[in-house]
């Protein structure tokens, strides 16, 4: 399996071919951020400013980012920069003290969740919102087992590394972490049914071991689209017999919506409400501070009690009125442009035009995905090892401009997810370069 780190990164290797400014730049970051350094692209680039769904470079090269799921709604939101310079001027400080802001914005996104999902606790990260669901769950269950799927990822704390299979570059998850398939949602003729069916299979199997090896089982963690596995979002519902099983057992589920939450799917806000499912811990992440950091972990007061009773918490930076008024500011600007229907629509004309170049080019497998989360399969050609074709052709997109990411077990899907913005035009401008990519390519591929 492909660590995900790893999926386009550059290679430091490489940088003695470059010469000139990029060369020094890349030896003063190498010397300064040591083997911790990650950066993308054969040749990596230097931004300065962005605007909406555009990035651009120290020469004002204009770049299509059609993979930054972190600023949401579009970099560098006139609305979400106000709100955020105008508390910033008046008061920033940990939430120990009232403010109206902050308990707000804490009703707003309470708003937008199902009962009995009622309380908030704010965190900075993804990660920290992952490590402290479970937590939470390991508290309230008295068990340690975890199940996730083959490719996932949830974070870097020490925690949510564990439940992150991704992530190992050696060994892989703790025996209290249940690894389990990614569910086969594959555009063929298997029914609905049997994805959900043996979805939860895979997972009642996985109760079944961590039962039986004496680590109790504590959660079921997943992203709903199961983007670091390969982008598997189909059929909408599959996953309610899974949840349901895995509640029944007496462990807690924990929907992580860093990935498809605030809209992403198109569907509605969050994503396991395609799902017809009602999760015990919500988590959030990027996407929530469009660029600021701020995250949350949403669940019902029973697991929250039960957790505090034992152990304080507390995050110094998390639900500050300046967090607070980014997190607002994200929410109104997704009601106010109609962010979830432009999700739907032009996903759905990006999948469209992707399967249309699916038909035409012989590198394509399979387009994967729902609203503006979308996976493009590919196979290689004879003798080529499929993850360095992948990187192949991201390396050729950056050349024209375009930006994406890669995901899955094999490093070999294209991830393409730009901020919620994207209008039609920019969609034909990622297919019209992805088409000309393809085209340079072997025809037995």
């Amino acid at each position: 399996m492909k660590e995900i780190l790893a999926l386009n990164a550059f290679d430091p290797r490489a940088g003695a071919s470059f010469d000139g400014p990029l060369a020094l730049e890349l030896a003063r970051r190498a010397r300064a951020f040591g083997a911790a350094s990650v950066l993308f692209y054969d040749r990596p680039l230097e931004f300065v400013r962005a605007e909406g769904c555009w990035l651009y470079d120290r020469d004002g090269v204009a770049y299509l980012d059609a993979y930054n799921n972190v600023p949401s709604v579009g970099h560098c939101h006139p609305h979400i920069v106000a709100a955020a310079t105008r508390q910033l001027a008046a008061l920033n400080i940990h939430n120990r003290y009232l403010h109206e802001g902050t308990l707000a914005f804490a009703e707003a996104l309470l708003a937008t969740l199902p009962p009995p999902l009622t309380n908030v606790t704010f965190t900075c990260t993804g990660s920290e919102s992952n490590d402290l669901a479970l937590r939470l769950a390991a508290n309230f269950t008295s068990a340690r087992g975890v199940i996730v799927t083959a490719a996932a990822y949830h974070g870097n704390t020490a925690l949510a590394t564990e439940v992150s299979p991704s992530s190992y570059r050696r060994g892989g998850p703790p025996p209290h972490v249940r690894v389990i398939p990614a569910p086969l949602c594959r555009n063929d003729s298997r029914p609905a049914a049997e994805v959900a069916r043996r979805f939860a299979a895979d997972v009642a199997a996985g109760i079944d071991a961590l039962q039986r090896d004496g680590h109790g089982f504590a959660a079921l963690l997943f992203d709903s689209i199961f983007s670091s596995d390969g982008v598997f979002a189909e059929p909408a519902g599959f996953l309610a017999p899974a949840v349901e099983l895995a509640q029944r057992a007496g462990g807690l589920v924990i929907a992580d919506e860093v990935q498809p939450g605030f809209g992403r799917t198109g569907a509605a806000l969050w994503g396991f409400a395609r799902h017809g499912i009602a999760p015990d811990i919500v988590t959030m992440g990027k996407p929530m501070g469009n660029g600021y950091p701020l995250a949350a972990l949403v669940t019902r007061p029973e697991v929250l009690d039960a957790f505090c009773a034992n152990v304080g918490y507390f995050n110094t930076f998390g639900g500050s009125p300046v967090a607070a008024a980014v997190g607002q500011a994200v929410l109104e600007v997704i009601a106010a442009e109609g962010l979830v229907a432009n999700a739907a629509v032009v996903g759905a004309h990006l999948k469209r035009g992707l399967e249309v170049l699916g038909a035409r080019h012989p590198a394509i497998a399979e387009v994967r995905g729902v609203g503006l989360y979308l996976g493009v399969e590919l196979r290689a050609p004879a003798g080529q090892d499929v993850a360095r074709f992948t990187s192949r052709v991201i390396n050729e997109l950056r050349e024209r401009q375009v930006l994406i990411g890669a995901a899955g077990a094999r490093g070999n899907v294209l991830k393409l997810r730009p901020p919620l913005c994207l209008s039609i035009a920019q969609a034909e401008r990622l297919l019209t370069a992805l088409d000309a990519v393809l085209a340079t390519l072997p025809a037995d591929a």
